[in-house]
C-alpha cells in the first residue's frame, strides 16, 4: 500500500506536469478551407487591379484638371489670361460658351483643332451636359488627351475638363486597404420603401440631390443590427456610408459600395471588402455626393479601401 504522503506527493507531480503542458497546435486548415480562402484572394486581387485600372484610365477620375462653374451668359474659354473661364491646360483660345438654360451653345475658337464626340468641330453646335439620355457632348483637344464636358448639378453648370497627363494621373502612388476579409462580404435583407421615395443627397459642393431610394439594406454584425438605406442604381444598389473609421485610416467624408439587385426573397450580398474611396479622394474637381445622416454607422468597417495619400 502506498503511504499517503507518496500518494500525495505524486498527484501533485501530474498536476503540475498537466499544468504546464502546452495546448494543442491550432489544426491547420483543410484542403476545402484552404481553397475557398485562395479563391477569396484571386476574386478580390482581380477586382483591385480593375478598380486601379478604371481610375487610371486616360478619361478616369484621376484625369480631372478643372471644375469651372457657368454663370448664365456667354463666355470665352481657354488658357490665355483674358478669357473668362480660364484653363490650366488646352488652347490658348479655346472658344466661347453661352450658357441659357438649360441650352447650352459653344462656338469654337477658329484656331483651336477641337474634336466634339470624337468628330473634328468646324463650327458652332450645342452641348449637352451630363444630364441628358446619352450623356454629355465630349469636346475634345490636344490631340484627343484632353475633353472638355459640361456637367449638371441642380440648377448649376459647370466645365469639367481632363487630361491624361494630369498631375494625379501621372503621379498615383497607389491603393492600399484594410485587412478585410471573408466575413466582411455580409448578408443582408433589403426592405423596400413603398412607395419608393426620393432621399436628398448633399454633394460636396453643397448641392442636394433628390435621388432615388427604393429601400434600404439590413445587416447584422457581431450581434447588432445595422441600416443603410440604399440608392438606385443600374441593375443594382449604390450605398454611400460613413463609419468608425472614416477618418481614421479611412477617408473622411464616407466611401462608396455597389452592390447587387436584391433576389426574389430580398437577398442581398455586401462585400465591405470592395467599399471604395470617392473620387474626391483623390482629385479637387470632383463633386461626390456625402453619406446621408441615416447611412453613418456605429461601426469600424475594416475592410475595403483605406485613404489615398497621394497627390491630388
Amino acid at each position: 500500500m502506498v503511504p499517503s504522503r507518496t500518494l500525495m506527493l505524486c498527484i501533485a507531480l501530474a498536476a503540475a506536469v498537466a499544468c504546464t503542458r502546452e495546448p494543442p497546435a491550432p489544426k491547420p486548415p483543410g484542403a476545402a478551407e484552404r481553397a475557398a480562402r485562395a479563391a477569396f484572394e484571386r476574386d478580390q486581387a482581380a477586382w483591385r487591379a480593375q478598380r486601379r485600372e478604371e481610375l487610371l484610365a486616360p478619361d478616369g477620375w484621376t484625369s480631372l484638371v478643372g471644375l469651372h462653374w457657368i454663370e448664365p451668359g456667354a463666355h470665352y474659354i481657354g488658357r490665355d489670361r483674358d478669357n473668362g473661364i480660364r484653363l490650366d491646360v488646352g488652347p490658348g483660345q479655346f472658344g466661347m460658351i453661352d450658357l441659357r438654360p438649360p441650352r447650352i451653345r459653344f462656338v469654337p475658337d477658329r484656331d483651336a483643332r477641337l474634336q466634339l464626340d470624337g468628330k473634328p468641330l468646324r463650327g458652332a453646335t450645342m452641348l449637352r451636359a451630363d444630364d441628358a439620355p446619352e450623356g454629355p457632348s465630349r469636346i475634345g483637344f490636344d490631340a484627343g488627351k484632353g475633353v472638355a464636358t459640361v456637367i449638371r448639378r441642380g440648377q448649376r453648370y459647370a466645365l469639367r475638363v481632363r487630361h491624361a497627363d494630369a498631375p494625379a494621373r501621372t503621379g498615383f502612388t497607389r491603393l492600399e486597404y484594410w485587412p478585410g476579409g471573408p466575413d466582411w462580404a455580409v448578408d443582408a435583407r433589403f426592405v423596400p420603401h413603398r412607395p419608393a421615395r426620393a432621399l436628398p443627397i448633399v454633394n460636396i459642393v453643397g448641392t442636394v440631390e433628390p435621388t432615388p431610394n427604393p429601400g434600404a439594406v439590413v445587416f447584422r454584425r457581431d450581434g447588432r443590427e445595422y441600416r443603410l438605406e440604399a440608392l438606385e442604381a443600374d441593375g443594382g444598389l449604390f450605398l454611400i456610408f460613413a463609419d468608425r473609421t472614416s477618418g481614421h485610416g479611412s477617408y473622411g467624408p464616407g466611401r462608396y459600395l455597389d452592390a447587387p439587385a436584391p433576389d426574389a426573397r430580398g437577398h442581398v450580398r455586401l462585400d465591405f471588402n470592395r467599399a471604395y474611396n470617392p473620387p474626391c479622394a483623390f482629385t479637387s474637381f470632383a463633386t461626390c455626393p456625402l453619406p446621408p445622416p441615416e447611412n453613418r454607422l456605429d461601426l469600424a468597417i475594416r475592410a475595403g479601401e483605406r485613404a489615398y495619400d497621394g497627390p491630388h
